[in-house]
């Protein structure tokens, strides 16, 4: 077990940071106007005008406990513990709780989530210029399958780890409408995760049904350290723990091409 992962990344965050023009970063937290109330969300900008925003859709049961001076009760997941990474390629994050402080397993696909995320989508490109991309990992990414295939006006959609396989939460990628998916999509797979709902042989399947995107590439990553017992946890392989850096250059070489394309059917 090696616990120096907060450390690779604070120092290869702090490394893209002094490429990066000068100026502060800037974060906040926002209460964004939901069904069952205001929801917390994180947003953070690199300075000057971002390549891009990504809306973070996280896995698990969606409770990642944001508090008023923007610190987290659940900080592990991989969208949320690389934000500086993010940041430091010059990318904006959205980071929503979830909405009421439900549990989203099984909410996922539904109708009325596609409507949680276009809000989402809506907040995003009411702080910039710069393109809109949805990211979901584990249970996020049949968020943002379904917010893909019914949110209009998005660059892109990144789906990590992705739940392809019936679990306790009933549903996979492939309830949340693949087929209606216009946009270029990015599917990561890591060869190592041992996550029974998200295994790595499915993401050829997973591209094969994103069947009307202009433009659909599998990623495939390996590698991995094992800190949590459950093969789903954060950090373990399903969450590229000890990987990070090598998988978000993965995935931010396909954002920046993406991001300099038009936006449109």
């Amino acid at each position: 077990m090696n616990s120096s992962w907060p450390t690779r990344i604070k120092v290869a965050a702090l490394a893209l940071l002094a490429a990066t023009p000068a100026g502060a970063q800037t974060a906040r937290v926002v209460d964004l106007p939901a069904a069952t109330g205001p929801v917390p969300a994180l947003y953070a900008a690199p300075p000057g005008r971002p390549r891009g925003v990504l809306v973070m859709l996280t896995g698990g049961d969606g409770d990642i406990g944001i508090q008023a001076d923007g610190s987290l009760r659940h900080p592990d997941n991989f969208l949320i513990r690389t934000r500086d990474l993010w940041l430091a390629h010059g990318y904006a994050v959205l980071i929503p709780d979830a909405p009421g402080g439900d549990n989203l397993r099984g909410a996922r696909s539904t109708t009325a989530f596609a409507t949680w995320v276009a809000s989402l989508a809506s907040f995003a490109h009411a702080q910039s210029s710069a393109p809109v991309f949805l990211v979901g990992t584990s249970q996020g990414s049949i968020a943002a399958m379904n917010g893909a295939a019914h949110v209009d006006g998005l660059a892109g959609v990144v789906l990590t780890e992705s739940v392809s396989r019936l679990g306790g939460s009933h549903e996979t990628v492939f309830d949340a409408d693949p087929a209606a998916v216009r946009i270029p999509a990015l599917v990561v797979a890591n060869r190592d995760d041992r996550c029974r709902v998200a295994p790595p042989e499915d993401a050829p399947r997973i591209a094969t049904a994103l069947s009307n995107t202009p433009d659909v590439r599998v990623l495939t990553v390996n590698g991995g350290e094992q800190r949590s017992r459950d093969d789903c946890g954060s950090l373990t392989p399903h969450g590229y723990y000890g990987i990070e850096i090598k998988v978000i250059d993965g995935i931010v070489a396909w954002l920046d091409v993406h991001g300099e394309r038009p936006i449109g059917p």
